[in-house]
């Protein structure tokens, strides 16, 4: 299967994918997801169109009309944010108000959709795509509740839920498996950054096309290479700090237990040398430079723990 291998999704939301010109791909992605032919008409302000001067940030989001004037954010996540969820209902939450005129009425909210692609653990779950939306149903019969005749004609929908923001979260990190599937062909392009010859997913063909890193000039190149050691170093800080804090934390127990001679000393020990490793590795990583939240949430501290950051 010949593949080539093309620049990061994220650099090229960040650098290459506002261009007019490369709209074909994120209308591949969103008419791939949705299930429905998307055309976008033009970018809007998004909260990091805004270009970090050290490329160091590692959260990048596009913010797209369509021309029906429904609004798309596309984010990518690669740092771990445990308060993500909410993340997301901010975004679209500000989306609704920053997008309707003083005095308008309610009927003209635009809809909304928030597709987050994240390279990290984010819950607890085994797919790889999650859609979530509004419903309300009866809490005694369970009965959902639908618009009316009148509301259906006015709005031009058929559901509630489809006057509501709706989110899609992409866990890509853990798909590596080339696919016929259409959606499955985008999410081993998000994780892998390569598109075999035969990819047919919309606009797959795009991609394969523009993101290709001959066509980036020298300055580029070196802007791209130090966004990709940045990540690099992002994953070694999470792995490296839970490898030591797991190992330190074990010898020291060990050697505490064994000074004790008793098999509760010994679990004792290690649980509170696994805890002092753990709480050293997250001050090593905020002296580092890492955000706090981030440091809590990866290495699972308590209040007590975090407090002494």
């Amino acid at each position: 299967m010949a593949t080539k291998t093309l620049i990061r999704f994220d650099w090229a939301m960040k650098r290459m994918l506002r261009d007019k010109a490369n709209f074909g791909v994120l209308e591949g992605l969103i008419t791939t997801l949705l299930s429905k032919n998307i055309h976008i008409v033009k970018l809007l302000e998004s909260e990091s169109n805004m270009e970090d001067d050290n490329d160091k940030q590692n959260r990048v989001d596009i913010l797209a009309e369509d021309d029906k004037g429904e609004l798309f954010i596309i984010e990518v996540q690669n740092e771990s944010e445990f308060a993500y969820f909410q993340r997301m209902l901010f975004g679209t939450s500000k989306l609704v108000t920053e997008y309707i005129n003083r005095g308008q009425g309610y009927e003209n909210i635009r809809k909304i959709y928030s597709i987050n692609i994240v390279y990290f653990k984010l819950g607890n779950g085994t797919d790889y795509v999650y859609h979530g939306k509004t419903e309300f149903r009866g809490m005694h019969n369970g009965e959902l509740l639908t618009l009316s005749g009148f509301q259906q004609q006015k709005f031009q929908v058929s559901e509630v839920s489809e006057l509501y923001p709706e989110y899609y979260i992409l866990k890509v990190n853990d798909f590596n498996k080339w696919s016929r599937v259409p959606l499955e062909q985008w999410i081993y392009f998000l994780n892998t950054g390569e598109i075999p010859e035969d990819a047919d997913a919309p606009g797959l063909g795009e991609a394969r096309e523009k993101l290709i890193l001959e066509h980036m000039t020298k300055t580029e190149l070196e802007a791209y290479y130090r966004h990709l050691d940045n990540i690099v170093v992002l994953q070694d800080n999470i792995t490296t700090a839970r490898g030591e804090g797991r190992l330190e934390g074990f010898y020291e127990g060990r050697e505490e237990g064994r000074a004790e001679g008793r098999a509760e000393g010994r679990e004792e020990g290690r649980a509170e040398g696994e805890k002092l490793g753990k709480l050293k590795s997250a001050k090593l990583m905020v002296a580092a430079g890492a955000d706090k939240n981030f440091v809590i949430e990866t290495l699972n501290l308590t209040l007590d723990e975090a407090r002494e950051l």
